[in-house]
């Protein structure tokens, strides 16, 4: 099986030849290339460069365009801080928003104006022709909240939902807005999924009905859009105790990229029980983990998870979020080697 079929096949409930497996390589696969992390960011040939070659060198099964999180709030105008070493984030002292009534003033942009989506949207036109025909070509995009956020700071932003709770919504919708658009861009390019990080459904960040509140009435909305395109839908969030029933209702999701159980699970085991034939379950090697962890300490936990969620198909290994940028690929090594051998289907 190509890439594409394996992937294709576990998000249609079916047992393809053995376990997809994709370790979130994103910002690590720089490495291979001797790219700088600004262009890993901000030259679309060089990432694609990045990409393509830690796809070849350890075989992996996805494409997912990843590079940071403030693609979407750069274009809003936001500055950014750009690290040699880590990805690019918010300048923490010069925000966009710096008040409630600024919330009001952040209208939607033109996306054939924003650089950075731009960037992104010549990215997955490189991927898509050169290899989406044996990968799948998953677009990363942050969610509105997400996004706002960045705009904000997430403390300040926590207290203005309870001050000036129409004004952050406001916000959001004029992001909301943006990514329609966007969505469109993306999938005119070909890619096969969009997934959207919705960072903040989750119990380590806020309650569920404050999500629903502030967030899920747009990725749904977003969701719809892209579905109604006939392209997938994927989400990703490593937050503890991540919200799969509303995300699920909202979003329909094909496939969900996370780190920690559900809220209302205990264990993967009650999550492959109650979700695994809801949508394709991707993850959960703890990235964080694996700068201490040895060759086989990462082999017995991909058996480990194999063994919880593997049966019947959907079921990608993964890590929980993007693996490590600064450490070698050992770790990543262990998790494809254990999805070829210990991850074959028995027919």
């Amino acid at each position: 099986m190509t890439p594409l079929e394996r992937v294709a096949c576990a998000i249609g409930f079916q047992e393809p030849d053995r376990v997809p497996v994709y370790p979130i390589c994103s910002g690590v696969s720089r490495l291979l290339t001797g790219t700088s992390y600004y262009d890993f960011a901000n030259d679309a040939r060089k990432c694609a460069d990045s990409l393509i070659a830690v796809t070849k060198e350890l075989d992996l099964d996805i494409i997912c365009t990843l590079t940071d999180l403030s693609v979407e709030a750069e274009d809003f105008g936001q500055k950014l801080d750009y690290p040699e070493t880590e990805a690019a984030h918010p300048v923490m002292d010069e925000r966009l928003i710096t008040c409630t009534k600024d919330y009001y003033k952040l209208e939607p942009i033109d996306v054939s104006k924003a650089r950075r989506m731009n960037v992104h949207l010549d990215l997955c036109d490189i991927l898509v022709k050169e290899m989406g025909k044996e990968y799948p070509i998953v677009a990363f995009v942050f969610g509105p909240l997400g996004i706002t956020s960045m705009l904000r700071d997430q403390a300040s932003m926590y207290m203005d939902i309870i001050d000036d709770p129409d004004a952050v919504k406001h916000a959001v919708g004029a992001v909301t807005e943006t990514l329609m658009d966007y969505c469109d861009r993306l999938i005119d390019r070909g890619v096969h999924a969009i997934m959207f990080d919705t960072l903040f459904s989750s119990a380590s960040i806020m309650r569920k009905s404050m999500w629903v509140e502030f967030e899920g009435w747009a990725v749904e909305r977003l969701a719809k859009h892209v579905h109604d395109k006939g392209c997938m839908v994927m989400i990703h969030n490593c937050g503890n105790g991540i919200y799969f029933d509303v995300q699920i209702e909202a979003m329909k999701p094909e496939g969900i990229s996370f780190l920690h159980a559900p809220d209302d699970c205990k264990d993967l085991a009650e999550c492959k029980a109650k979700y695994g034939d809801k949508t394709t379950l991707i993850g959960c090697v703890p990235p964080t983990w694996l700068p201490s962890a040895s060759y086989d300490e990462v082999v017995e936990e991909s058996k480990k998870e194999i063994d919880l969620m593997a049966k019947g198909g959907g079921f990608v290994l993964a890590t929980g979020c993007e693996y490590p940028a600064n450490l070698d690929l050992s770790a990543a090594r262990a998790m494809v080697e254990t999805a070829k051998t210990y991850g074959v289907y028995k027919k």
